[in-house]
Protein backbone atom coordinates (compact mmCIF):
# COMPACT_ATOMS: atom_id res chain seq x y z
CA UNK A 1 0.00 0.00 0.00
CA UNK A 2 1.31 3.40 -0.98
CA UNK A 3 1.68 6.22 1.54
CA UNK A 4 1.42 9.52 -0.28
CA UNK A 5 3.22 12.73 0.56
CA UNK A 6 3.91 16.15 -0.96
CA UNK A 7 7.17 18.09 -0.94
CA UNK A 8 7.17 21.83 -1.66
CA UNK A 9 10.45 23.52 -2.57
CA UNK A 10 10.07 27.20 -1.71
CA UNK A 11 13.20 28.15 -3.67
CA UNK A 12 11.46 27.01 -6.88
CA UNK A 13 8.12 28.74 -6.25
CA UNK A 14 7.80 32.01 -8.17
CA UNK A 15 4.23 32.83 -7.18
CA UNK A 16 2.64 32.04 -10.54
CA UNK A 17 -0.49 30.63 -8.80
CA UNK A 18 -0.84 27.86 -11.40
CA UNK A 19 -1.37 25.35 -8.59
CA UNK A 20 -4.24 27.37 -7.14
CA UNK A 21 -5.82 27.89 -10.56
CA UNK A 22 -5.56 24.18 -11.40
CA UNK A 23 -7.25 23.33 -8.09
CA UNK A 24 -10.12 25.69 -8.84
CA UNK A 25 -10.42 24.36 -12.39
CA UNK A 26 -10.80 20.86 -10.98
CA UNK A 27 -13.16 21.53 -8.08
CA UNK A 28 -15.20 24.72 -8.67
CA UNK A 29 -18.61 23.62 -9.91
CA UNK A 30 -17.72 19.93 -9.79
CA UNK A 31 -18.98 17.34 -7.29
CA UNK A 32 -16.92 14.22 -6.66
CA UNK A 33 -18.87 12.22 -4.11
CA UNK A 34 -17.91 10.64 -1.79
CA UNK A 35 -14.60 12.57 -1.93
CA UNK A 36 -15.89 16.14 -2.09
CA UNK A 37 -18.60 18.50 -3.23
CA UNK A 38 -18.04 21.53 -5.43
CA UNK A 39 -15.70 24.24 -4.22
CA UNK A 40 -17.34 27.71 -4.21
CA UNK A 41 -16.25 30.25 -6.82
CA UNK A 42 -14.73 32.52 -4.18
CA UNK A 43 -13.55 32.42 -0.58
CA UNK A 44 -11.81 29.04 -0.55
CA UNK A 45 -8.17 28.31 -1.39
CA UNK A 46 -7.44 24.62 -1.05
CA UNK A 47 -3.93 25.55 -2.18
CA UNK A 48 -3.27 28.87 -0.44
CA UNK A 49 -0.23 30.92 -1.42
CA UNK A 50 1.27 32.87 1.46
CA UNK A 51 3.38 35.84 0.36
CA UNK A 52 6.13 37.15 2.62
CA UNK A 53 7.91 40.35 1.69
CA UNK A 54 11.51 40.21 2.83
CA UNK A 55 13.87 43.10 3.43
CA UNK A 56 13.34 46.71 2.43
CA UNK A 57 14.41 49.06 -0.33
CA UNK A 58 16.78 48.72 -2.11
CA UNK A 59 17.01 44.96 -1.38
CA UNK A 60 13.53 43.48 -1.40
CA UNK A 61 12.52 39.88 -2.05
CA UNK A 62 9.24 37.99 -1.88
CA UNK A 63 8.95 34.40 -0.70
CA UNK A 64 5.92 32.37 -1.75
CA UNK A 65 4.79 29.47 0.42
CA UNK A 66 2.04 27.19 -0.94
CA UNK A 67 -0.10 25.83 1.92
CA UNK A 68 -2.56 23.00 1.24
CA UNK A 69 -4.12 20.64 3.78
CA UNK A 70 -1.18 18.96 5.52
CA UNK A 71 -2.83 15.49 5.54
CA UNK A 72 -1.57 15.03 9.07
CA UNK A 73 -0.88 11.68 10.65
CA UNK A 74 -2.19 13.06 13.94
CA UNK A 75 -4.90 15.27 12.45
CA UNK A 76 -6.73 17.63 14.87
CA UNK A 77 -9.67 17.78 12.45
CA UNK A 78 -10.24 14.04 12.89
CA UNK A 79 -10.31 14.42 16.67
CA UNK A 80 -12.83 17.26 16.48
CA UNK A 81 -15.16 15.53 14.03
CA UNK A 82 -17.93 13.11 14.95
CA UNK A 83 -19.47 10.16 13.19
CA UNK A 84 -16.43 9.46 11.03
CA UNK A 85 -16.84 12.78 9.20
CA UNK A 86 -13.06 13.12 8.81
CA UNK A 87 -10.94 10.04 8.16
CA UNK A 88 -7.42 9.13 7.15
CA UNK A 89 -7.06 6.52 4.45
CA UNK A 90 -4.37 3.80 4.61
CA UNK A 91 -2.46 5.70 1.89
CA UNK A 92 -2.19 8.77 4.16
CA UNK A 93 -4.78 10.98 2.45
CA UNK A 94 -7.12 12.73 4.91
CA UNK A 95 -10.65 13.31 3.60
CA UNK A 96 -13.79 15.02 4.84
CA UNK A 97 -16.93 13.06 4.02
CA UNK A 98 -19.35 15.60 2.53
CA UNK A 99 -22.42 13.79 3.91
CA UNK A 100 -21.24 12.92 7.41
CA UNK A 101 -19.67 16.36 8.00
CA UNK A 102 -22.83 18.42 7.43
CA UNK A 103 -23.24 21.05 10.11
CA UNK A 104 -19.90 20.32 11.80
CA UNK A 105 -18.46 23.82 11.56
CA UNK A 106 -16.08 23.16 14.47
CA UNK A 107 -13.95 21.11 12.07
CA UNK A 108 -12.87 24.36 10.38
CA UNK A 109 -11.43 25.96 13.52
CA UNK A 110 -9.70 22.72 14.56
CA UNK A 111 -7.08 23.03 11.80
CA UNK A 112 -3.98 24.87 13.09
CA UNK A 113 -2.87 25.60 9.52
CA UNK A 114 -6.09 27.35 8.48
CA UNK A 115 -6.47 24.88 5.59
CA UNK A 116 -10.16 23.99 6.10
CA UNK A 117 -12.99 26.22 4.84
CA UNK A 118 -16.72 26.41 5.48
CA UNK A 119 -19.17 26.10 2.59
CA UNK A 120 -22.34 27.96 3.60
CA UNK A 121 -24.32 26.68 0.65
CA UNK A 122 -23.58 23.01 1.25
CA UNK A 123 -23.28 23.41 5.05
CA UNK A 124 -20.01 21.46 5.15
CA UNK A 125 -16.28 21.94 5.84
CA UNK A 126 -13.98 21.53 2.82
CA UNK A 127 -10.28 21.26 2.01
CA UNK A 128 -7.63 19.83 -0.31
CA UNK A 129 -8.15 16.14 -1.06
CA UNK A 130 -4.81 15.51 -2.83
CA UNK A 131 -7.19 14.93 -5.79
CA UNK A 132 -7.94 11.49 -4.34
CA UNK A 133 -10.66 10.97 -6.93
CA UNK A 134 -7.98 11.17 -9.63
CA UNK A 135 -5.34 9.19 -7.72
CA UNK A 136 -7.86 6.34 -7.35
CA UNK A 137 -8.35 6.41 -11.13
CA UNK A 138 -4.64 5.94 -11.75
CA UNK A 139 -3.31 9.50 -11.83
CA UNK A 140 0.24 9.80 -10.52
CA UNK A 141 -0.17 13.27 -9.01
CA UNK A 142 -2.80 15.88 -8.06
CA UNK A 143 -3.74 18.68 -10.45
CA UNK A 144 -1.69 21.27 -8.55
CA UNK A 145 1.48 19.23 -8.97
CA UNK A 146 0.77 18.57 -12.63
CA UNK A 147 0.30 22.31 -13.24
CA UNK A 148 3.47 23.53 -11.49
CA UNK A 149 5.90 24.78 -14.20
CA UNK A 150 8.92 25.06 -11.89
CA UNK A 151 8.71 21.63 -10.20
CA UNK A 152 8.22 23.33 -6.83
CA UNK A 153 5.64 20.65 -6.00
CA UNK A 154 6.57 16.95 -5.91
CA UNK A 155 4.09 14.18 -5.06
CA UNK A 156 4.69 10.49 -4.58
CA UNK A 157 4.77 7.32 -2.53
CA UNK A 158 6.84 7.73 0.62
CA UNK A 159 7.10 3.96 0.99
CA UNK A 160 8.74 3.47 -2.39
CA UNK A 161 12.51 4.08 -2.12
CA UNK A 162 12.67 4.55 -5.90
CA UNK A 163 10.11 7.35 -5.86
CA UNK A 164 11.46 10.88 -6.31
CA UNK A 165 9.76 12.19 -3.17
CA UNK A 166 11.19 9.36 -1.08
CA UNK A 167 14.67 10.06 -2.47
CA UNK A 168 14.41 13.77 -1.63
CA UNK A 169 13.39 13.04 1.95
CA UNK A 170 16.29 10.65 2.44
CA UNK A 171 18.92 12.94 0.91
CA UNK A 172 17.95 16.54 1.74
CA UNK A 173 17.01 18.64 4.73
CA UNK A 174 13.23 18.77 4.85
CA UNK A 175 11.09 20.78 7.24
CA UNK A 176 7.44 21.04 8.19
CA UNK A 177 5.34 24.12 8.83
CA UNK A 178 4.84 24.84 12.52
CA UNK A 179 6.47 21.73 13.99
CA UNK A 180 5.19 22.90 17.37
CA UNK A 181 1.72 21.64 16.37
CA UNK A 182 3.08 18.05 16.42
CA UNK A 183 0.60 16.84 13.82
CA UNK A 184 3.17 14.85 11.76
CA UNK A 185 2.06 16.33 8.43
CA UNK A 186 2.27 14.53 5.11
CA UNK A 187 3.40 17.77 3.46
CA UNK A 188 7.08 18.69 3.83
CA UNK A 189 9.11 21.68 2.68
CA UNK A 190 12.52 22.46 1.28
CA UNK A 191 14.15 25.86 1.73
CA UNK A 192 11.55 27.49 3.94
CA UNK A 193 12.43 31.22 4.09
CA UNK A 194 14.55 32.22 7.06
CA UNK A 195 16.61 35.44 6.85
CA UNK A 196 19.22 37.00 4.58
CA UNK A 197 22.29 39.19 4.91
CA UNK A 198 23.18 41.14 1.76
CA UNK A 199 25.33 44.06 0.72
CA UNK A 200 27.31 45.77 -2.05
CA UNK A 201 31.10 46.06 -2.27
CA UNK A 202 32.76 49.17 -3.75
CA UNK A 203 36.47 49.66 -4.58
CA UNK A 204 37.06 53.10 -3.11
CA UNK A 205 40.07 54.09 -5.20
CA UNK A 206 38.31 53.31 -8.47
CA UNK A 207 34.73 54.02 -7.44
CA UNK A 208 33.87 50.71 -9.12
CA UNK A 209 31.79 47.69 -8.14
CA UNK A 210 33.81 45.20 -6.11
CA UNK A 211 33.23 42.26 -8.44
CA UNK A 212 34.98 39.07 -7.33
CA UNK A 213 35.43 40.19 -3.73
CA UNK A 214 35.27 37.28 -1.28
CA UNK A 215 32.75 37.65 1.53
CA UNK A 216 32.75 35.10 4.36
CA UNK A 217 30.11 34.81 7.07
CA UNK A 218 30.97 33.53 10.55
CA UNK A 219 28.76 32.86 13.55
CA UNK A 220 29.45 34.08 17.06
CA UNK A 221 31.65 31.07 17.87
CA UNK A 222 33.86 31.72 14.84
CA UNK A 223 32.53 28.91 12.65
CA UNK A 224 32.29 29.80 8.97
CA UNK A 225 28.69 29.61 7.78
CA UNK A 226 29.58 30.12 4.13
CA UNK A 227 31.45 32.21 1.58
CA UNK A 228 30.32 34.18 -1.46
CA UNK A 229 32.02 35.95 -4.35
CA UNK A 230 30.50 39.36 -5.10
CA UNK A 231 28.88 39.41 -8.54
CA UNK A 232 29.56 41.82 -11.39
CA UNK A 233 27.64 44.55 -9.56
CA UNK A 234 29.57 43.99 -6.34
CA UNK A 235 26.50 42.43 -4.69
CA UNK A 236 26.53 39.45 -2.34
CA UNK A 237 23.88 37.61 -0.34
CA UNK A 238 23.65 34.90 2.29
CA UNK A 239 20.14 33.44 2.51
CA UNK A 240 18.61 30.87 4.84
CA UNK A 241 20.30 32.35 7.91
CA UNK A 242 18.88 31.54 11.34
CA UNK A 243 18.17 34.27 13.87
CA UNK A 244 20.83 33.12 16.29
CA UNK A 245 22.07 36.62 17.02
CA UNK A 246 25.63 37.74 16.43
CA UNK A 247 27.59 37.10 13.23
CA UNK A 248 30.47 38.80 11.49
CA UNK A 249 31.46 39.30 7.88
CA UNK A 250 35.01 39.12 6.57
CA UNK A 251 35.45 40.95 3.25
CA UNK A 252 38.69 40.43 1.29
CA UNK A 253 39.95 41.41 -2.15
CA UNK A 254 43.48 41.27 -3.58
CA UNK A 255 45.27 44.57 -3.05
CA UNK A 256 42.65 45.92 -0.63
CA UNK A 257 42.33 46.07 3.11
CA UNK A 258 40.30 43.32 4.76
CA UNK A 259 37.16 44.51 6.50
CA UNK A 260 35.47 42.71 9.37
CA UNK A 261 31.94 43.81 10.16
CA UNK A 262 29.91 42.69 13.21
CA UNK A 263 26.30 41.74 12.47
CA UNK A 264 23.51 41.60 15.05
CA UNK A 265 20.87 39.81 13.01
CA UNK A 266 17.29 40.61 14.01
CA UNK A 267 15.67 40.11 10.62
CA UNK A 268 16.42 40.32 6.90
CA UNK A 269 19.34 42.73 6.57
CA UNK A 270 20.86 44.79 3.76
CA UNK A 271 24.04 46.36 5.14
CA UNK A 272 24.36 48.82 2.25
CA UNK A 273 27.62 49.73 0.50
CA UNK A 274 30.93 48.59 1.95
CA UNK A 275 33.87 50.62 0.59
CA UNK A 276 37.28 48.91 0.41
CA UNK A 277 40.43 51.00 0.30
CA UNK A 278 43.71 49.85 -1.27
CA UNK A 279 46.51 48.64 0.97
Amino acid sequence: MARYGLIIDISHCNGCYNCQLACKDEFVGNDYPPYSLAQPDTGQFWMRIEERERGKYPWVKTAYTPIPCMHCEDAPCMKNASGGAVYRRPDGIVLINPEKSKGQKRIVSSCPYGAIYWNDKSNIPQKCTFCAHLIDRGWKEPRCVEACPTLALRFGDLEDPKNEVSKIISSQKIEVLHPEHKTHPGVSYLNLPEFFIAGTIIFGDKDECGAGTKVSLFNNSGREIGARMANGFGDFEFDGIELEGLYHLSITAHGYETKTLPIDLKGDLFIGEVVLQPI
